[in-house]
C-alpha cells in the first residue's frame, strides 16, 4: 500500500496545513521527498478550502473569497530532479474520500468573478451534485444522469525566480491596460490572503508580496482544466526549481470542456495516487516549453452527440476576426438555448455544459473572417430523448424539470 504523504482534515483549515499553499514562489519549502520510481498518495482540499457547503443556497458562492484560491497540496520534491529535466508524473489512481461523496458547480456573481457567460448568468448560483460510485446526480438539475471522470484541474511544478518575475511583469502590464476592469484582466499578487506552506516569519510575508496567483495556466501547467488527465495519464512537466517542486489540488469529479462556469465542473476534495521519474534534460531534448500529456484510456463512453456550432459573431452582431473564443462561446450560447425547449432554465442548461463530459472543439481557423468552433452534447446522458423530431421538444416529465438552482437568500 502506498504511504499517503499529505493528509487533509476537511472539517479544519487549509490555512493550519503546512502542506499547503496557495501561491507559487520557488521559495516555498519542499513538505515531502520521494525517490524516482516511487509511488504515493496525496490528499487535497477542494479549490476553495471548503467556503462551499452542501445546501441550497448559493451566497456562499456569492461571498467567496477568491484572493484564497487555489489550496494547492505540496510541494512534493523529487531527489535528483534539476533545471531543463522533464517530470514524469503517472496518474495511477484519484478519487473521492467516502465520507465526502458530493461535489458543487457555481456561478460567480460577476462583481466577484463572474465567467465565461456572465453577461448572461449574473447572479450567484450553485448546484450540488451527489457521487454514486462512477455516476453523478443534481438535486438542482433532474434529468440528467452521467460517469465522472476524476481529474485534477490544477497540477504543476514551482518556478524559479525568473519565470515569477517573467509572470508578474506582462500579467501586470495586461492589468494596467484596463485597472478597473470587472472582472479584473488579471489576478495580481496579494499577500493578505496568501498562504506560503511552511513559509516563516519575514521570508513569508515577502515572498507573499510577489507570490503568483494560481488562476491561470502557465508555462510550468497550473491550472489547465482538462478534463482527460485521469486515472492512466501520464504527465511530463519542466522542472524549474532543485526538486522539482510538485503541487496539486482543485479536483473534479466531471467537467465539460473549457469549464465554461468558471467556479465549473463538479468541485471536490479528494485523492491522487502518483508515480513519479525522471528524463534528464529533457526539455532541451524534446523542445518542452510547457507541459506535455498523455490522456486517460478511460472516459466515459457516451458515442451520440449533438453538436452546435459557434462562428465569430457575437451576440450584438459584431463581426469578430478567426475569435476562437467568441466562436466557442456563441456554440455554448446555442446550446443553452436548445436545451431551454426541453424545460430547462437557462441556468441548468449552462450547468450541464459545465459538468457534463462535452467535448469543445476548434473545427476551423482559416476562413477568413469566421472561426468555427462546436460543442459536442452526449444525448445518452439525458433521461429522455432531446433529439430534433417533426414533433417539436417534449418537456421532461410534462414540466416537472422546472427546479431552481440554488440561489443566495
Amino acid at each position: 500500500m502506498a504511504d499517503t504523504l499529505i493528509k487533509v482534515d476537511l472539517n479544519g483549515s487549509a490555512y493550519d496545513n503546512d502542506k499547503i499553499h496557495n501561491r507559487w514562489h520557488p521559495d516555498i519549502p519542499i513538505v515531502e521527498w520521494v525517490e524516482p520510481g516511487d509511488d504515493f498518495i496525496i490528499e487535497t482540499v477542494d479549490w476553495t478550502g471548503g467556503q462551499i457547503k452542501n445546501d441550497d443556497d448559493a451566497s456562499d458562492v456569492r461571498d467567496v473569497d477568491l484572493s484564497q484560491v487555489h489550496f494547492l497540496s505540496g510541494p512534493v520534491g523529487v531527489k535528483g530532479a534539476e533545471p531543463g529535466d522533464l517530470l514524469v508524473v503517472d496518474f495511477l489512481d484519484v478519487g473521492a474520500f467516502p465520507d465526502s461523496l458530493w461535489g458543487f458547480n457555481g456561478f460567480f456573481s460577476k462583481k466577484n468573478g463572474g465567467g465565461f457567460l456572465t453577461e448572461h448568468f449574473p447572479e450567484a448560483q450553485k448546484s450540488i451534485w451527489d457521487i454514486k460510485g462512477m455516476f453523478t446526480q443534481s438535486r438542482h438539475v433532474p434529468g440528467v444522469s452521467w460517469a465522472g471522470l476524476i481529474h485534477p484541474g490544477l497540477i504543476g511544478c514551482l518556478p524559479d525566480k525568473k519565470m515569477l518575475d517573467m509572470w508578474n511583469t506582462r500579467e501586470k502590464a495586461l492589468f494596467d491596460t484596463d485597472p478597473g476592469r470587472t472582472p479584473p484582466l488579471a489576478a495580481l499578487p496579494y499577500a493578505e490572503t496568501a498562504h506560503m506552506g511552511r513559509m516563516k516569519g519575514d521570508d513569508a510575508k515577502k515572498a507573499a508580496t510577489e507570490g503568483a496567483r494560481t488562476v491561470p495556466p502557465r508555462e510550468h501547467g497550473g491550472n489547465c482544466d482538462i478534463k482527460d488527465l485521469s486515472r492512466g495519464s501520464r504527465c511530463y512537466f519542466p522542472v524549474y526549481v532543485k526538486g522539482g517542486g510538485l503541487s496539486m489540488g482543485d479536483l473534479h469529479f466531471s467537467q465539460g470542456d473549457g469549464e465554461i462556469t468558471f467556479c465549473g465542473a463538479i468541485e471536490m476534495a479528494g485523492w491522487l495516487h502518483l508515480k513519479v521519474g525522471l528524463i534528464k534534460g529533457g526539455m532541451a531534448k524534446y523542445g518542452i516549453k510547457n507541459p506535455i500529456f498523455k490522456p486517460s484510456p478511460i472516459k466515459p463512453d457516451y458515442k451520440d452527440h449533438i453538436i452546435f456550432e459557434g462562428i465569430s459573431v457575437d451576440e450584438g452582431g459584431k463581426q469578430h476576426y478567426l475569435d476562437v473564443h467568441i466562436a466557442y462561446r456563441q456554440a455554448c450560447l446555442n446550446a443553452i438555448e436548445y436545451l431551454k425547449k426541453f424545460g430547462y432554465s437557462g441556468a441548468q442548461a449552462y450547468a450541464i455544459l459545465g459538468t457534463a463530459p462535452v467535448q469543445g472543439h476548434i473545427s476551423g481557423v482559416v476562413d477568413i473572417p469566421n472561426a468555427c468552433a462546436t460543442l459536442w452534447l452526449p444525448t445518452e446522458i439525458f433521461d429522455f430523448d432531446i433529439n430534433p423530431t417533426a414533433e417539436g421538444p417534449k418537456k421532461f416529465i410534462d414540466g416537472k424539470i422546472d427546479v431552481p438552482l440554488a440561489k443566495d437568500l
